[in-house]
């Protein structure tokens, strides 16, 4: 009989190339807006001490747009260098240029990056074969296992059904972070591919694993990774009415973080934490005192002390 997976059990990560407790990082930015690359080490370890499996550097979450090649590849190199001995460090490489992507992909595959995370391509709206044929060329540029963003209200598409069983037919494609919600056509993916499906949407994270996801793409994990990592934990050990439990219980936690664009919300808790964050970056601006106090408030229903 296999073993049923617990958060401490060598069974965990059956099924989840990524493991199933995955925080999308913030970068953190010193008081002048510069790269705080000592904060990133002190943050990506309290993370994994926190108990992730995984962590996404330069995803959106990361402030990707807004921080250069260079500054990503310094990030990368110092979160690696801080805990890529003890979690998967998967780098977010996506971006509207496939060749630009492709270059990304193989600086991470040499900074010692374990996976990429590659969104849509955004605004410009490709067909579906140019999603195939764009997702394929990064599959093939390096050896390392490729995790879809498929968030259709950002990047203005979404990444069909039949896409992504074609696409599950490449050997280095092998999950998918969801940022879509369509339980349905999720399913249908889980149902006739391999590919290990991630929530993108931390409300979600229950029903996702309800039909067949392995795990979550986190931002609430920031401040809460413990019990995310339970709930995971007891619906897998087949105590519905305990994930349950901490799934409501975790809700006005994701609603705080959400209310504004989820790295304002976050770096506003890590600065409240005496966690490193720091400011975000134009076009974003920082959560001002009255969206702070609306912040704790939420996060103190949700169980989170600051």
């Amino acid at each position: 009989m296999a073993q049923t997976p617990t958060a401490d059990s060598a069974a965990w990560n059956t099924g989840a190339p990524f493991g199933r407790m995955i925080t999308a990082m913030i970068t953190p930015f010193k008081a002048d807006g510069s790269l705080d690359l000592d904060g990133a080490r002190e943050l990506a370890a309290h993370l994994v001490d926190a108990g992730n499996d995984a962590l996404v550097i330069s995803g959106t979450t990361g402030e990707s747009p807004t921080t250069s090649d260079a500054e990503q590849a310094e990030l990368l190199a110092a979160v690696v260098e801080r805990v890529g001995d003890r979690a998967k460090i998967v780098a977010g490489v996506g971006t509207n240029d496939t060749a630009h992507t492709l270059q990304l992909a193989r600086r991470a595959a040499d900074a010692g990056a374990d996976g990429l995370l590659v969104v849509t391509p955004y605004y410009s709206k490709p067909t579906q074969e140019g999603l195939f044929r764009h997702f394929t060329a990064v599959a093939d540029a390096t050896a390392l296992p490729v995790m879809l963003y498929d968030i259709p209200h950002r990047a203005g598409i979404p990444i069909e059904v039949d896409t992504l069983v074609r696409l599950a037919q490449h050997s280095g494609v092998v999950a998918v972070k969801d940022a879509k919600g369509d339980l349905v056509a999720g399913g249908t993916v889980i149902a006739n591919t391999d590919l290990a499906y991630y929530s993108g949407d931390d409300p979600l994270t229950l029903p996702w694993l309800a039909v067949g996801a392995v795990g979550v793409v986190s931002m609430s994990s920031h401040v809460a990774t413990p019990r995310i990592r339970a709930m995971i934990a007891a619906y897998l050990a087949g105590d519905v009415a305990e994930a349950a439990r901490l799934h409501q219980e975790l809700l006005p936690v994701h609603a705080g973080v959400t209310r504004l664009p989820g790295v304002i919300s976050l770096k506003a808790a890590m600065n409240m934490l005496g966690l490193p964050g720091g400011p975000v970056r134009l076009p974003l601006v920082d959560a001002t005192s009255e969206q702070e106090a609306e912040l704790k408030t939420y996060l103190a229903a949700g169980g989170v002390k600051i």
